[in-house]
Order: structure tokens, then C-alpha cells, then sequence
């Protein structure tokens, strides 16, 4: 199978994914969630014409000549709270007391705001006019009952969260969130927390896409088996029907000892590809056993997690039916000039510092492969077809931190 491009990768992933099934969600739990019909309000917000003051409901030609040396003098004709539900109308002469948030009374077309009026218990003295419609909120204004509101594929918010329960709902249908298998290869991975033994690696890798998961509030078990060929078939075997998708970390290469590849293939997986031409990462695998999608990261600690950020992590949005794929972006300046190499995409860690209102990115060149990622603040790409991004150049950074999920 022959290498292919980054893009041409992530067309035939995203192109072999389909979101998981509906389910019924309270609102209280749909921050994150995405959406999976079209969302059309069930009621007009407001309800019915309502006063955006504290102030007094009149008839707007009552009080059109009223002034500060002019006064307009109005009859009470009682109180209206938000709420409220007494019939009280607006007759010639009169003026009903009306409380932020109340119904609009009968034969009201305005409302005085209360700085412009004074009430000694009998009398209601109007200091200025209100022109017909003054401080009165429309039925329907902020939202139309039969409105579109939310469309179907978005990942909710917790302010969109809000006007669905003012549209009238108390739950919505959303896409499951995927659950995630991960199971890393190695006689040398040791499981974090055990006793350190001389030669042996933590299982780094593991925990780190096992934190991604977690921020974006995928749940994930993971295990960590040793490299035989029979233990990661039994993995695979075992986990495959528990997930809904399967990351294996680690023996996706075509050495004597990468196994997961072997396995895989006398599995009679559908491979979709294997070798993409992105740095690092490029010995990713991905295909589906039966209807479940499955990749196979490099074990190299770079190459997995370039791999699971710029490959699984969007298939994972695509699973929970979120379109909005790749981590947040900026745009930044080059603060020196980038070189990778023509013939693949190249992705560079580094840290974003501002000044003068501009963010510069600077490309980290740590010895350290692990401080190197841990100390990123996000990646920038060299694409197929450029070997130099040039020092002044304005460029997309992926974002490593402060990021949403």
C-alpha cells in the first residue's frame, strides 16, 4: 500500500465515518453536545408584549405635550408585576403602574419610564412623553415560536443551552458521545503507578491521548499489552465490541517486532491506508474491523500524538456528528524562518508570545521530544508542496492551549 497525503488521508477518514446514533438529554447535560435534528422553538419569547421599565403604561396621545414645566396629570388605575396575571386595561386619562418584565395591559401603547414621572398615592404626575411602542418589548422579539434556532450539527454552548430552554425545552435529541478503546503495545510500556524497572518506558503515549479523550469529554478505557501477537489479537478481539472506535499505540510500523500491523491484517481488516506523508506520524494506520473504525498509532512519542491530533481526533468529532473538526486556530508571525521537507506535511510544535498586539510564534527545538510537546502552545504546518515558511510570514496556528471542547 503506497503512502499517501495528509489531505487525501483525512478525506478517506472523515469520508468512512458516520455519526453514532440519537439519544434524549436533559438540558442540564447538553454543554458539548452536538446536535443531531434541527432545534425550531416551541414558544414566542416573550409571551405576549411586555414593559422593558419600571415606569407607568399609558396612552402615548395622553401625555404627547407632557413636560418638565408642562406636567400631565393621570388617574391610577393599578399595578402590574412580571407575572401577573389581573386584568387591568389602560383607559383615556389613566395610567396603570408597570413593573420591568410585565404584560403590556389593554389599551396601553407605551410605557413613561419612572424617572420621568412621580405618584403621590393618587395621582401619577408625567414629566415627558413616550411615543407610541416606548419601552415595550413585542411578543416573539427575541424569539418566534416555529423559529429556527439551532442547527442540526452544532456543538452546544452553554449561552445556546440557555435559549433552548427558553424555546421551550426541557431536553434535546443529540448524537452519542464515542467511547474510546486504547490499547498500547510494548514489552518495554509499563503501566503508570507500577515500580519503575530499569529499561522500561511509562506509558506516556497512553495517558496522553487518554487526556485528550478526557477534555473533550470522550470516555476511554485503556490497556497496555505486551508485544505478542496473540495477546493484541485477544485486545483487539476483546475491545472492538465495547468501543466505538479503537486506538492502538505503538507497532504500526513494518519492523520485526511491530506487531499491530500483522495483527491487524490477518484480522482481514478493510485498511484504508497505511504511511501518510506527514511528519512526524507517518506510519499511521487506519481501516474499520466490521463497522468500527480503528487506528494505529506510531509509537514514537511525536509521531502519536501528531497522528491523533491532525487524523483521529476530527473522527471523533465526526462520530459525535460535530462538523467543526480541527482544534481552535490563531494567526500568528513567524518569529524565524520554518524548513520541512517538500514532499510530505511537516507539523512544528512551538510557544506563542505577543507583542505590540501581534502574536509571534516561536518553533521549540528542545532536545527533549516530551518537553518539546508538553511545553508547546501550538502547531503550525509546512504543507505538501513547500519546503520553507519564511521568517514575517502570517501563519495558522493550531492551538494547544486554550482550547474548547
Amino acid at each position: 500500500m503506497e503512502d499517501i497525503s495528509f489531505r487525501k488521508a483525512l478525506g478517506i477518514t472523515l469520508s468512512s465515518i458516520r455519526p453514532l446514533s440519537a439519544e434524549d438529554i436533559p438540558l442540564e447535560k447538553l454543554t458539548g453536545r452536538v446536535t443531531a435534528d434541527d432545534v425550531f422553538s416551541i414558544v414566542d419569547v416573550p409571551s405576549l408584549d411586555i414593559s422593558l421599565k419600571d415606569g407607568y403604561a399609558v396612552k402615548s396621545y395622553d401625555i404627547e405635550q407632557a413636560s418638565l414645566a408642562s406636567p400631565v396629570y393621570l388617574k391610577h388605575a393599578g399595578s402590574l408585576m412580571a407575572g401577573s396575571s389581573g386584568q387591568i386595561a389602560v383607559t383615556h386619562g389613566h395610567a396603570v403602574k408597570i413593573m420591568s418584565g410585565a404584560r403590556i395591559p389593554d389599551g396601553a401603547d407605551a410605557v413613561l419610564a419612572g424617572e420621568f414621572a412621580s405618584y403621590d398615592g393618587v395621582v401619577i404626575k408625567a414629566l415627558n412623553n413616550a411615543a407610541p411602542g416606548k419601552n415595550i418589548l413585542p411578543k416573539g422579539t427575541d424569539i418566534k415560536k416555529g423559529e429556527l434556532i439551532i442547527e442540526r450539527g452544532m456543538k452546544l454552548r452553554p449561552h445556546q443551552v440557555g435559549l433552548v430552554a427558553a424555546a421551550g425545552y426541557s431536553s434535546l435529541r443529540v448524537y452519542k458521545k464515542p467511547s474510546v478503546a486504547i490499547i498500547a503495545t510494548g514489552n518495554e510500556v509499563l503501566a503508570v503507578g507500577m515500580p519503575f524497572q530499569h529499561g522500561k518506558i511509562f506509558a506516556s503515549n497512553l495517558v496522553t491521548i487518554s487526556a485528550w479523550c478526557s477534555f473533550y469529554g470522550i470516555a476511554a478505557n485503556t490497556l497496555i499489552v505486551k508485544d505478542e501477537e496473540e495477546a493484541i489479537r485477544e485486545a483487539i478481539l476483546h475491545y472492538v465490541d465495547k468501543s466505538d472506535c479503537l486506538i492502538t499505540s505503538g507497532g504500526a510500523w513494518t519492523g520485526e517486532r511491530d506487531l499491530t500491523i500483522r495483527v491487524m491484517d490477518g484480522l482481514r481488516w478493510n485498511k484504508l491506508y497505511h504511511r501518510v506523508r506527514i511528519g512526524p506520524g507517518k506510519a499511521i494506520a487506519f481501516g474499520h474491523l466490521g463497522s468500527k473504525p480503528i487506528f494505529c498509532l506510531p509509537g514514537g512519542p511525536p509521531s502519536n500524538q501528531i497522528a491523533f491530533l491532525q487524523l483521529t481526533l476530527p473522527a471523533l468529532s465526526f462520530l459525535e456528528g460535530n462538523r467543526d473538526l480541527s482544534l481552535p486556530t490563531c494567526n500568528a508571525v513567524l518569529a524565524e524562518t520554518l524548513r520541512g521537507q517538500k514532499d510530505w506535511s511537516q507539523f512544528v510544535f512551538g510557544r506563542l508570545s505577543s507583542s505590540n498586539n501581534c502574536s509571534f510564534f516561536y518553533p521549540l527545538k528542545t532536545a527533549s521530544r516530551l518537553q518539546t510537546m508538553a511545553k508547546a502552545d501550538g502547531l503550525v504546518c509546512i504543507p505538501e508542496g513547500k519546503e520553507y515558511l519564511m521568517e514575517g510570514e502570517h501563519v495558522n496556528v493550531q492551538l494547544l492551549v486554550s482550547v474548547q471542547g
